[in-house]
């Protein structure tokens, strides 16, 4: 820890928490879709992670080299959820139907041709 500073009012950080938690519970029930809710769930829980991290962890005080060391992992696994955010959607994949309905239109010439 870099010197001494004065102590942050946790209260005011605590109730900043708490705000965006009834955000997080709110975000789930607008009218937009599943992708929507998940990025504005992930932007809450980035703003969520920040204040616990420069509050509670000390590092708004600390020199910001240790800052951008303990947010680069942050980053990281934030783009790593977005880029798997469509696969965890739960659309279902038919595949079969999919692979079915073009072997029919691939058929479907062949029949009019045969005629």
């Amino acid at each position: 820890m870099s010197g001494m500073h004065k102590e942050p009012n946790y209260m005011m950080v605590f109730v900043a928490l708490f705000v965006l938690t009834v955000f997080e519970i709110g975000a789930v029930y607008l009218p937009i879709g599943r992708v929507g809710v998940g990025i504005v769930l992930i932007l809450l829980a980035l703003s969520k992670a920040s204040l616990v991290a420069m509050y509670f962890m000390h590092l708004k005080f600390e020199k910001r080299t240790l800052g951008i060391i303990a947010l680069t992992p942050l980053i990281l696994c934030t783009l790593l959820i977005i880029a798997l955010l469509p696969d965890l959607t739960g659309t279902p994949r038919d595949s079969a139907r999919l692979r079915a309905e073009q072997a029919q239109q691939a058929e479907a010439p062949a029949a009019v041709e045969a005629q």
